[in-house]
Formats: structure tokens, C-alpha cells, sequence
């Protein structure tokens, strides 16, 4: 045996060296062996604020551990990071510190950067992307070019949210709850604007049909997708318009209600309301028109507001009865829903049914439940049931209804079965600087040109101005914008709206398969191989709009010959939030109820400016909660490892963590003990001998029970499900049958030992290392080979056989493992529990749980 001089367990400096060893050996390099099965480990690129929060620790930890395990379980592992760093908050940023976007997200970057690395995780920073890097949006200007080319991105005018005061388009998160500027303080008006939007309803049924496909997702975020999808099968109907020749065309769910129609709503930006607006109410209607221009969608459709219109003074024509019902416009009916109208059936819609209410407006029963009820209704009905007052269709069920009701008016030509979707196409246009630039050119002649592919990337200009005023900050730069036409030579104009930035991580994933071609987008070889990511991890608030975008772009250069599969994603992990002690002033309201912890006596907790008792709750960390957690803190007090552990520990992967640093320190306790056992087993020499399974006395047999089990039990939290707490937990037993083991001599002491440490390699890597090398091992835990259980070790010789007698518990005895009923009967008949509890009585019946139990039942 050699002896190994024991040391203290000093995480920092372990930490530090191993890193250090790690990088000199290449080791977390992505292998492309094309012999070994492959496995594309993902975290959701974080967006560059300058630094890292718990939320970001227990991302990229998950994604560390599933990463690092499946390298020792023999596969090649992508593991990649990048940056999602266009976009406002940047641009916003360097406007108020007046430096460039450019130079304050990378140095953002700089700093995030070391930090990660601070974290010791498996990354492989040669495949590191940003998108505002023009190595990256080049490629991102080539997709849309793709788009273009294909006939899915085009230009239209749309309603965007426009300050009248600062001149420029804001996104919805700029208007405040009161529909006000979060710059410039204006209240923000509704403007038409021509803007560029992506055709992603035509993939809306292949989007919706294809969850399906996605078994290894959470069914919460596949019935999120679903919903936003939000697909329906109803009626196209057309109303004529007394006195013109224009019809009113409306989308229903329900033409089972076409009977009750009472009036037919347009959105006030529909361009039928001006032809429909009588003269005496074209003053009202004007007026009612600009109000509502004033209003942001979300003040419209907010369910908690009023619905508020005005009668046009025109009339249309139910088609089905012949009757003139008013023509009205509304707040709530947008023109970018549907048809930009509506009919209005009061008695079988519950916003209609309010709505003709407050304006006094027939209200017309059409179906009623089975078992007859008064017409009078007092609140709408929406159920299913009996058609009346319907013509020809009285009397029949109104599922049915729907059917035969769209069928005759297909027959009589105003109207069809359609189907629909709650999807819209992707308005992608955006009035800022600090994002890719569209790459096209308008040209008088030729129209919309896209830019050459030789000519990519559409560079940002340096020399701009930033003032978050007056429009596109690219329109003022006369010597960028004024460009020849690449196709007839023409003096042209750039296009100078930039992409949302969710183009940019629709698709960095494909580009980190082969993040440094600089020939192409990506080869088809490797993209084609390592694709679809095999483990995504990542925020629920990605549920829709980031995971349903991915998808549609998949989908698209699926279908322009550049990839081979239909999904980005074959397994999603949303992993819950990191919730910190906070306290919370019940009688205050908004960001003021919460009061940082740094000002609150934990013994005595009263608001320090009123002295207000204050309520403990666990809330998601937050600056403006004041109940965050810095992770530079915790790791400078007790090392990475600790870290990990501890979130890997508190809760499973997807459920939300509940800080504690009681729990941080008695994860830290563990790591201790698992230190000094170890290192006292290699002070005292480490056993090199082979173990001789036929002739193991009972401990040792007892122990490599122990050591299977573990094995057994680990590979199987940390296989499908990722419970990565319950695979700490049996580490824990682990470490506490080697501690209580009175065999620390033997081989099978020595296999105890090296399992442990390997298979807390994935947890914690640094100590694991570290103790690998003590054990006078070379290299490094991490290409070690994942231990696999051997069943027969897991068959107990003996086992503990409890006696009940009439149901009660009366002792237990050890038997051999491999007796059968009969025998398990024998043996405990022959007991001395058994005879001092039945002498002299009769049995009448033994219960004999094999491996477990026998009961006797007396007579």
C-alpha cells in the first residue's frame, strides 16, 4: 500500500487549479469522433447584463451535470455558449451612459464571460457566438433573405404604438400601464406604419400537429403552444351593408347563433367604417376614432375594462333572416383579428350580452337548454342546446346546428366553413439602431431589392447618434442609407428598420454546431448530425414565443433544403426560479410593499420607515425585491462545488428553490465528510488488491450491496428524469456505509471509495478531481467511464423477516434471502418470537409475504 499525505479541503484552491488542468487538457473541447453516439447538451443563451444571478447559476448548472455525465457515459457532448445581445436594453444603456451599444455589451460580455468561467462548467468557448457580433447577424440577414426568396417575409402597414412626442415606434413593453411613453412621458397614440413581418401562419398547422412529436416537452408548454396557436373551425359569413354593394365579412365560432344577431361590430380602423358612417353621426364617429387611436391593444382587449363604441348610422343585412341590424365600431374589435369584425349575439355571448346592455341593444334568444327555460334571460347563455327562433333550423342541437347552418350558407354563397388561427404573422420591424439590419434596398425602379450575398453582412454603422427620439436612428445617416440599386444602378435607399431580436435566437443553436464556418451558415453535414438539441434547459417564460419561433424557423430551412428533421428541441427542462427570503409590507402596494432583507431586523421584522409588522414569503429573487443572493458570495464563502450541490439538492430541476443558507452549509458539511473519508482512506493507503467475489464475508458482501444499489439507484435519477436531489441523497447513503463499514481494508472497500468519487464527479467536479488524484490516479475523473451495477451483487444472502401475529408486529429474525413460502413458513413457525407468542394455541392461517412478512392468525 502506498501511503498519500493528507490536506485540508480548501475549495478555492482546488477550484482554481483544476480549472487550470481542465483548460490545459482540453477537456471540455466537443469531440467529433463520429464512432460515439452523440449527445448536444443546451442552456438558453443568456442576454448580456453585466452579470450572473442565481437564476443563472441553476440553469447552466442542470445543463453542466447533464452534460458532464453523459461524457462519461460514453458519448461525444456539445456543450456551447453564446450571447443574445442585441436589442433596447442595451441601446437604452448606452444612451443613458453615452457610450456606444457596441462597447457596452462587450465589455458585459468580458465580465459575464469570466464569471461563468468562474463557475467551472463544461463549456466549450470555442464554439462561442454573440449575436450583434457581424460574424453571427451576417447569417442572420441570410436566413431573411431565405424568407424573402421564399415568399414568407413581406411588408405591410400595421398599427404600431407610436410617441408623438419623441417620434418614434415603441414596442408594448414601452407603454406603461396607463398607455403612456416610458421615455417620454406622451400619451401613445395608434399609427399605421409599414412594417416587415415574417409568414409564420403558414406553418401554423404543421407548428400545432407537430407537438405531438415532442414527447420528451412538459405538457404545460405543449398546451401553451397550443393555445397560442389557438386553432378553430367556424363560419366565414358575409353581411351585405344596406345602400352599397360592400359586404361586412365576419369569422364565428358559433353560426349556430346567427339567428340572434342583433348588430355587427367593425374595428374603428376598418376601412368599411368610413363608407358606412352616416353623415349626422360622421362627427361622433371621428371623434370616437382618435380616442380610440390614443389606446394601446392591451387597453382595448383588457377583460377588465369597459367595452366602450358608438353607432355608425349603417345597416347591414343578416343574410340568414333578411333583417337590418345596426352597424356599430367598438374598442375592443381590432383590425388585426380575423375579419376586423364581428357579430353581435347578446344572448349567447357574454361580451356581447354586456356590451348590448350599457347600449340598449335587442338582446334575441336562439338557443335554450334542453329542459326549456324562461326567454327572459338575465345573464348570456353559452352552453350547448336546443336551436328556436331559428327558421328552418328550430328544434335541432346546436352542435349539430353549426354544421347544417354553415352548409346552407355555403349553398347560398355568403358564407363557408373556414378554419382559423389565433396566430398572426411575426411583425419583425423594429425603429431601433442596436439589432441586425434588414437587408434589403428600395429602389424606384425595382422596388424591393435584397442586398447581394456577397454584400452581407448590412454592417452597423459606427457614427450614430443615439438619442431614443425621432425615429430609426439609421434614417438620419444619409450616408448609409443612400446606397446605388444592386440591380439597375439606380440611387436607392436601405431599408432601415432593424429584426427583432427573437429572429436572433431563432436559430443559434444550428450556428453552434459549426460556430466558426466563415465559408457558409453552417455545414449540412454537421448541423444534420448534432441536431436536434437532445437536452434543452432553460426558463416556462420561453414557453411560446422563443420555442415556437426555433421551431418555425427549423421547419423553414428544414424546407429550403438546409436541414434534415422537423424539431430544434427533443428534450425540454424548464427549471423552476430561485425564490430568496423576503419581506413584504402588507398595507403598502407595488414595488414599495417589498422591503430589502439588508434593512430588516430578522428577529424583530417591522417596516424601518413605519414600523408596520412585516410577512416572511419566499419570491422569485429580484433587485427590486432586495432578497437576492449574489452567487460571487456564496462561492467565495464555500467554493463552487457547494454551490452546485446545494441547488442540484434543494428542490427537483423543475420545481422553484427555496433559498436557505442552513441548507448551503449543510451541503458543505457533506462535501467534508466525503473529503476526510477519502483522504483518511488514502492516508491510510490505498488497497490495490483484486477482490475475490466467491469468498467476501458478510460486511463485504453488505457493502458492495450498498455500492450496487447507489449505482443502481443514481443512474436512474440522473438518466430520464433528471432528480438530481434524490441522486444526492443516495450519495449521501453511499458516503455512510463506507463511513460505517468495518472492512476498510478490503478491495470492495476500495471499489466503495473510487464509485464515490466518480460518481460525484458530475455534482461536484473540482473536488472529485481532487480526490481522484490523492487516490494516485492520473488525468482526470471526467473521462472515466460511468460505473455500471451488477445485479447479482444486489441479491442479499440474508434478509430481515418480521413476524406479525393477528396483524401485530411482534419481532423479526434473519433468514436466508432465497426461501420460499413454505420455507419462510418454517422458519418463522421455529422462532423464538413465533413460540413465546403461540405456545399452546392454534394457528388457523399463515400470511406469508415472501421477503417480507409472515402473519399467523390464531384461533
Amino acid at each position: 500500500m502506498e501511503s498519500t499525505p493528507k490536506a485540508s479541503y480548501t475549495p478555492a484552491a482546488i477550484e482554481e487549479k483544476w480549472q487550470q488542468t481542465w483548460l490545459e487538457l482540453g477537456l471540455d473541447k466537443t469531440n467529433q469522433d463520429p464512432n460515439k453516439p452523440k449527445f448536444y447538451a443546451l442552456s438558453m443563451f443568456p442576454y448580456p447584463s453585466g452579470s450572473l444571478h442565481m437564476g443563472h447559476v441553476r440553469n447552466y448548472t442542470i445543463t453542466d451535470v447533464i452534460a458532464r455525465l453523459k461524457k462519461m457515459q460514453g458519448y461525444r457532448v456539445l456543450h456551447p455558449m453564446g450571447w443574445d445581445a442585441f436589442g433596447l436594453p442595451a441601446e437604452n444603456a448606452a444612451i443613458d451612459r453615452g457610450v456606444p451599444p457596441a462597447q457596452w455589451t462587450y465589455k458585459n460580455i468580458d465580465q459575464m464571460k469570466q464569471q461563468l468561467k468562474r463557475l467551472g462548467l463544461s463549456l466549450d468557448w470555442d464554439a462561442e457566438l454573440a449575436t450583434c457580433s457581424p460574424d453571427y447577424y451576417k447569417w442572420t440577414q441570410w436566413i431573411f433573405l431565405q424568407f424573402l426568396e421564399a415568399g414568407l417575409a413581406y411588408q405591410k402597414e400595421a398599427a404600431v404604438n407610436w410617441d408623438p412626442i419623441d417620434q418614434t415606434v415603441l414596442a408594448n413593453e414601452q407603454v406603461d400601464s396607463e398607455g403612456r411613453s416610458w421615455r417620454s412621458g406622451a400619451i401613445v397614440e395608434r399609427k399605421l406604419l409599414r412594417q416587415w413581418f415574417l409568414k409564420i401562419t403558414d406553418y401554423a398547422e404543421e407548428l400545432l400537429n407537430d407537438l405531438d412529436k415532442l414527447p420528451g416537452w412538459p405538457e404545460r408548454v405543449k398546451v401553451m403552444q397550443a393555445n397560442w396557436i389557438g386553432k378553430s373551425t367556424g363560419a366565414y359569413l358575409e353581411f351585405p351593408i344596406v345602400g352599397l354593394d360592400e359586404k361586412i365579412a365576419v369569422y364565428t365560432t358559433r353560426p349556430d347563433t346567427v339567428y340572434g344577431v342583433s348588430y355587427v361590430v367593425l374595428a374603428p380602423e376598418h376601412p368599411l367604417t368610413q363608407l358606412v358612417t352616416t353623415s349626422d353621426q360622421k362627427t361622433a364617429v371621428e371623434a370616437f376614432i382618435k380616442e380610440v387611436s390614443n389606446q394601446s391593444e392591451l387597453e382595448r382587449t383588457a377583460e377588465d375594462k369597459p367595452k366602450r363604441g358608438i353607432p355608425t348610422g349603417g345597416k347591414a343585412i343578416n343574410p340568414f333572416t333578411g333583417e337590418e341590424v345596426p352597424i356599430w365600431i367598438a374598442d375592443y374589435v381590432l383590425y388585426e383579428y380575423g375579419t376586423g369584425a364581428v357579430m353581435g349575439v347578446p344572448a349567447h355571448d357574454v361580451r356581447d350580452f354586456k356590451f348590448a346592455q350599457e347600449q340598449n341593444l335587442a338582446i334575441k334568444v336562439v338557443i335554450v337548454p334542453e329542459i326549456r327555460a324562461d326567454e327572459n334571460i338575465k345573464s348570456a347563455y353559452t352552453e350547448p342546446g336546443i336551436l328556436i327562433n331559428s327558421g328552418d333550423f328550430n328544434g335541432i342541437n346546436s352542435v349539430d346546428g353549426k354544421k347544417a347552418i354553415t352548409e346552407y350558407a355555403e349553398k347560398q354563397g355568403f358564407g363557408k366553413e373556414r378554419v382559423q388561427y389565433r396566430l398572426r404573422d411575426w411583425l419583425i420591424s423594429r425603429q431601433r439602431y442596436w439589432g441586425a439590419p434588414i437587408p434589403v434596398i428600395h429602389c424606384p425602379n425595382c422596388g424591393i431589392v435584397p442586398v447581394p450575398e456577397k454584400d452581407l453582412p448590412v454592417q452597423l454603422p459606427e457614427e450614430i447618434e443615439l438619442s431614443g427620439r425621432g425615429g430609426s436612428p439609421l434614417a438620419h445617416l444619409e450616408s448609409w442609407v443612400n446606397v446605388p440599386c444592386p440591380s439597375c444602378g439606380t440611387p436607392a435607399k436601405r431599408e432601415t428598420d432593424t429584426m427583432d431580436t427573437f429572429i436572433d435566437s431563432s436559430w443559434y443553436f444550428l450556428r453552434f454546431t459549426d460556430a466558426t464556418n466563415a465559408e457558409k451558415i453552417f455545414d449540412g453535414g454537421r448541423v444534420n448530425d448534432w441536431m436536434p438539441v437532445d437536452q434543452y434547459v432553460g426558463g416556462i417564460e420561453h414557453a411560446i414565443l422563443h420555442l415556437l419561433y426555433s421551431r418555425f424557423f427549423t421547419k423553414v430551412l428544414r424546407d429550403r433544403g438546409l436541414l434534415n428533421f422537423d424539431e430544434p428541441f427533443q428534450k425540454l427542462l424548464t427549471q423552476g426560479m430561485v425564490q430568496g427570503l423576503t419581506y413584504m409590507n402588507p398595507k403598502k402596494s407595488g414595488k414599495d410593499k417589498w422591503i430589502p432583507s439588508n434593512l430588516v431586523n430578522a428577529n424583530n421584522p417591522v417596516d424601518p420607515q413605519t414600523g408596520e409588522p412585516l410577512e416572511k414569503v419566499y419570491a422569485t429573487m429580484s433587485k427590486s425585491k432586495g432578497n437576492g443572493v449574489a452567487p460571487e458570495d456564496v462561492i467565495n464563502k464555500y467554493g463552487i462545488d457547494t454551490a452546485r450541490m446545494f441547488i442540484l439538492f434543494k428542490a427537483p430541476p423543475e420545481k422553484d428553490l427555496e433559498w436557505d443558507e442552513a441548507d448551503v452549509e449543510g451541503q458543505f458539511r457533506f462535501l467534508n465528510r466525503v473529503w476526510r473519508l477519502v483522504t483518511d482512506y488514502a492516508a491510510a493507503g490505498v488497497c490495490k488488491k483484486q477482490a475475490d467475489l466467491e469468498k467476501l464475508s458478510k460486511e463485504e458482501k453488505d457493502l458492495r450491496r450498498a455500492i450496487h444499489l447507489a449505482i443502481q439507484a443514481i443512474t436512474e435519477d440522473v438518466e430520464e428524469e433528471y432528480q438530481f436531489n434524490t441522486a444526492i441523497s443516495e450519495l449521501m447513503k453511499l458516503s455512510n456505509a463506507l463511513t460505517d463499514a468495518k472492512c476498510n481494508n478490503s478491495p470492495i472497500y476500495a471499489e466503495g471509495i473510487l464509485t464515490l468519487v466518480i460518481m460525484l464527479a458530475p455534482f461536484a467536479p473540482h473536488i472529485a478531481d481532487e480526490l481522484w488524484h490523492l487516490l494516485g490516479n492520473k488525468g482526470t475523473v471526467h473521462i472515466e467511464n460511468w460505473p455500471s451495477f451488477d445485479p447479482a451483487a444486489l441479491i442479499a444472502d440474508e434478509i430481515t423477516l418480521v413476524i406479525q401475529i393477528m396483524g401485530k408486529t411482534r419481532g423479526a429474525i434473519q433468514v436466508p434471502s432465497q426461501l420460499d413460502k413454505v420455507e419462510l413458513e418454517k422458519y418463522a413457525r421455529e422462532s423464538e418470537v413465533a413460540k413465546r407468542y403461540i405456545e399452546g394455541k392454534e394457528i388457523k392461517k399463515a400470511i406469508v409475504v415472501p421477503g417480507k412478512l409472515v402473519n399467523f392468525v390464531l384461533g
